[in-house]
C-alpha cells in the first residue's frame, strides 16, 4: 500500500515506523528537512520537505499514485485542506485527519464530502480520554483494551506481594481460581519482556499479567485477582488543558473531581463547562496546595499538563504525599523509558494511543482491532473471518490447528460475544473474531493472508 504521511512529530513518525516495518510504501512530508534526513536514515521511507496542503508538495511525494493520505501534522487547518486538495486534485481513496479544535469537532457537516472530504477523523485528545476513563473504571489496571464491540476487554494489572492471589502461584491454579469467568490468561511481561505463558510458570512480583475476559465480568474477575478494600472515588487531576476539560467532564457525575489549573482564563472556562467537578487554580506540583486538597486520601492522581516535566513532577509528588495511584501522560519516549517501573503507577504514551486508532483504518477491512501492549513491542490484533466461505484456510478447523508463524500466538475466538479458548471443542466458522498476539511486527502480513479472501490481492 502507498501512504503519504504529513507531520513528522511523534504520532507520524512512530505510524511511519509501524507501516514500514510490515513493507509499505510510505512516504513522510514535513517543513523540517534536517528532522526527515535522520529518519530516512533509520528506517526505509520516503521523505519530502515542504508544506503538506501545497499540491505541488503533495504531487512530490506521489500523490497521484497514492491510496491513503494520513494527516497528522500539528495545524488542524493544514490537515483539512491537505485531504481536500487529496481529494480534489488527486483522488486519493482514502483520507485521515487528525483535528484536535472542539471548535471544528463539534460540527459534523464540515466533514463530508461536500465540505473537507475527510474519511476517518482521529481525535486525540478523545481517544486519551476514553483510555484514562478506563484505567480508573478498574482501579488495578495498567492497561485495558477493548475487542469484539466492547464485549471483550484485555486487562494488563501488575503482581504484587502486598495483596491478591498472584504472586507465588502458577498459571494453572490461577486459571483454575478464574474459571468461573471464563478468563485466559494470554501473556505475562517479565522485566518488560514477553513472557508466553503455561501452566508450570509461577508469577513472580512485579510480573505484568494480561488476561482477557467478557467485559461484563470484567470487575469480577479483577477483584478474584486483586481483592479491593475500597473502589476509586476522588480524582484530582492535573491539567485544565483539552483533556484534562474533558476528562473531568466525564468523569464528575460518578466520581468527586477536582481540577487544578494555573491560567485563569482556563479556570473560568472550566468552572462554566463543568456542573460538579471542583475547579481550582494553582501549580499541581505545589505542595502546599496538594497537602491543602487532602492528597493523602485521593484514590487516582492524573497529571495531564502540557508539558512532560511538569506531569512527571506533580505524579511523582503527588505518590509521595500519599496519593494511591498516580498516572502521568508522557509525550517523549525518552523519558518514558526512564519513569516506566518507578514510583509512577501508570506512564501513558498519547502517541501509542493514538496510533492504535490509527492503526485500525490503516488495516484491512478484516482487521478489526489492533492494540499495542506496553509501548508497542507486542501488539494484539483482533481479525474477522470473512463471511465468504471460500474466503480462509482457516475455516472448519479448531484454531489450535492453524498454522501461523512462531512469532504469534491465536489466543482466543469470539462467537456471537462469547469468548472461546484452546479448550475448547469448536471450529472455526465465517464471522468468527480472532484475538492473535504478535510479537513480531514483520509478520503481520503473514498473519493478514490467512484471512483474506483466495483470489484477492491485498497490496
Amino acid at each position: 500500500m502507498k501512504i503519504i504521511i504529513l507531520g513528522a512529530g511523534d504520532v507520524g513518525t512512530t505510524l511511519a515506523e509501524h507501516l514500514a516495518i510490515e513493507h509499505n510504501d510510505v512516504t513522510i512530508i514535513d517543513i523540517d528537512g534536517e528532522h526527515l534526513h535522520t529518519l530516512q536514515e533509520r528506517m526505509d521511507i520516503y521523505t519530502i520537505t515542504g508544506n503538506g496542503a501545497y499540491p505541488n508538495t503533495l504531487k512530490r511525494g506521489g500523490a497521484e499514485e497514492a491510496d491513503m493520505l494520513i494527516a497528522v501534522t500539528s495545524s488542524d487547518e493544514i490537515n483539512l485542506v491537505a485531504c481536500q486538495v487529496a481529494a480534489s486534485l488527486f483522488q486519493i481513496p482514502s483520507k485521515i485527519a487528525r483535528i484536535r479544535s472542539l471548535q471544528y469537532l463539534a460540527h459534523e457537516k464540515l466533514f463530508s464530502p461536500s465540505a473537507f472530504p475527510v474519511d476517518v477523523l482521529i481525535s486525540p485528545e478523545q481517544v486519551i480520554t476514553n483510555y484514562i476513563h478506563h484505567l480508573i473504571e478498574y482501579p488495578h489496571a495498567l492497561q485495558v483494551l477493548d475487542f469484539a464491540d466492547q464485549k471483550l476487554q484485555l486487562v494488563a494489572v501488575k503482581a504484587k506481594t502486598v495483596h491478591g492471589t498472584l504472586v507465588g502461584h502458577s498459571l494453572k491454579s490461577l486459571q483454575d481460581h478464574l474459571a468461573t469467568w471464563d478468563t485466559e490468561i494470554v501473556i505475562i511481561f517479565r522485566h518488560g519482556k514477553p513472557l508466553p505463558p503455561n501452566d508450570t510458570i509461577i508469577i513472580e512480583s512485579n510480573d505484568e499479567v494480561y488476561f482477557l475476559a467478557s467485559t461484563v465480568n470484567m470487575h469480577s474477575v479483577m477483584n478474584a485477582m486483586l481483592p479491593l478494600n475500597t473502589p476509586n472515588e476522588r480524582i484530582i487531576i492535573a491539567g485544565g488543558g483539552n483533556i484534562g476539560t474533558r476528562l473531568a467532564s466525564c468523569l464528575e457525575e460518578n466520581f468527586q473531581v477536582k481540577i487544578i489549573e494555573k491560567d485563569p482564563d482556563r479556570i473560568e472556562a472550566l468552572a462554566t463547562h463543568l456542573s460538579k467537578g471542583i475547579v481550582l487554580q494553582g501549580d499541581a506540583s505545589d505542595k502546599e496546595l496538594l497537602l491543602s486538597e487532602n492528597i493523602e486520601n485521593t484514590d487516582v492522581f492524573c497529571a495531564v499538563c502540557n508539558q512532560d516535566e511538569t506531569n512527571i513532577m506533580s505524579a511523582l509528588l503527588a505518590k509521595r504525599l500519599g496519593a494511591r495511584k498516580t498516572m502521568a501522560l508522557i509525550s517523549r519516549p525518552s523519558y518514558l523509558e526512564l519513569v516506566e517501573g518507578g514510583d509512577i503507577d501508570i506512564v501513558i504514551s498519547p502517541q501509542q494511543a493514538t496510533i492504535a486508532s490509527l492503526l485500525i483504518h490503516v488495516k484491512p477491512g478484516h482487521v478489526a482491532n489492533v492494540h499495542p501492549l506496553r509501548h508497542g513491542e507486542t501488539e494484539a490484533i483482533e481479525i474477522i473471518v470473512s463471511e465468504c466461505k471460500n474466503a480462509s484456510k482457516i475455516i472448519g478447523r479448531h484454531f489450535k490447528d492453524i498454522q501461523i508463524p512462531n512469532d504469534a500466538n491465536i489466543v482466543a475466538m469470539v462467537r456471537n460475544g462469547q469468548m472461546f479458548t484452546e479448550h475448547h471443542d469448536i471450529a472455526v466458522e465465517p464471522g468468527d473474531r480472532m484475538i492473535i498476539l504478535l510479537f513480531d511486527k514483520r509478520k503481520i502480513r503473514q498473519i493478514e493472508r490467512l484471512f483474506q479472501e483466495e483470489n484477492s490481492s491485498f497490496v
